[in-house]
């Protein structure tokens, strides 16, 4: 049988999750399926089993599974007895701003799939209980909406992070040194600081002090993703930011940003929202009212 990519559709604009509690009453085996995005799973009640990267996961109440992006899993209840369970699907790259972007290269998969991190859960206790705890209020949050419950997920979703990152005996997420992270600073500042303008890798060579070919290689190595992407990527949260707060034309956001050139700029815009830049704004801003 052909796996089924599942398209996932997020409720609020402003966040790029989509989580729900999900009831089965009966024997349901839930085919090969993939997404784009990571996936937790939080057993409430009964038992569920999850097949994923060669491995079948028998989860019990209180037990949580990762799913890494775009992995291959399925599941499966058994008999009559009822399961409940919350499902956690989430946007990585979403939860990264300028002062946690070097933590994204964690999580990019190139040497391991996210889903090897479930040792974790197995065998930590503690690291499966604040797990837990963080899905289920990010579960309460999303149902109640109260004022700034989008900044509450937020702070959940990196609090998960921070656990598996910090709970890791194998080391299998912090692959690099922090001193790497160190000496890529200046050129991560050297973006910042030039959003408005042109960023050249030839600079961003001169100030890491390295050949063009060893830092193209190195910060690939470094932050998960080319030196381009990550300036493509801070100039289109820029102009997010633009659109929602300032009074600007898309041209003149375009300009704000050093990307002048329209069809370059949607074609960015498009790659990290899905969306046209007014698209975005009108989703975003008829979702504040």
């Amino acid at each position: 049988m052909q796996a089924r990519q599942e398209k996932i559709e997020y409720e609020n604009p402003l966040l790029s999750i989509k989580v729900w509690q999900a009831t089965r009453h009966a024997d349901l085996l839930y085919g090969w399926h993939h997404h784009p995005e990571c996936e937790l799973l939080l057993v409430q009640s009964g038992r569920l089993d999850v097949d994923v990267n060669g491995e079948t996961h028998v989860m019990r109440e209180g037990d949580v599974v990762v799913l890494g992006s775009s992995q291959l899993h399925r599941d499966r209840s058994y008999g009559d007895d009822q399961v409940q369970y919350l499902v956690l699907q989430f946007d990585l790259q979403a939860f990264f701003d300028q002062s946690t972007i070097s933590y994204l290269q964690y999580f990019n998969e190139t040497k391991v799939p996210l889903s090897a991190m479930n040792y974790l859960f197995k065998e930590n206790a503690v690291a499966r209980r604040e797990t837990a705890a963080c899905i289920a209020e990010i579960y309460e949050e999303a149902r109640r909406k109260e004022a700034g419950y989008e900044l509450a997920v937020n702070l959940l979703i990196k609090k998960i992070l921070l656990v598996m990152i910090r709970h890791d005996k194998m080391g299998l997420l912090a692959g690099q040194d922090r001193v790497e992270r160190i000496r890529l600073k200046p050129v991560l500042d050297y973006v910042e600081s030039g959003i408005t303008g042109r960023v050249t890798v030839e600079d961003a060579c001169r100030l890491a002090n390295m050949s063009y070919y060893y830092f193209v290689k190195f910060f690939k190595k470094a932050m998960g993703i080319s030196f381009t992407e990550y300036v493509n990527f801070r100039k289109i949260k820029t102009a997010e930011q633009l659109l929602l707060t300032r009074d600007l034309s898309v041209s003149e956001v375009g300009d704000r940003i050093g990307m002048p050139n329209m069809a370059h700029f949607y074609k960015m815009f498009k790659r990290f929202n899905h969306c046209s830049p007014k698209e975005f704004q009108r989703k975003m801003l008829a979702w504040g009212r």
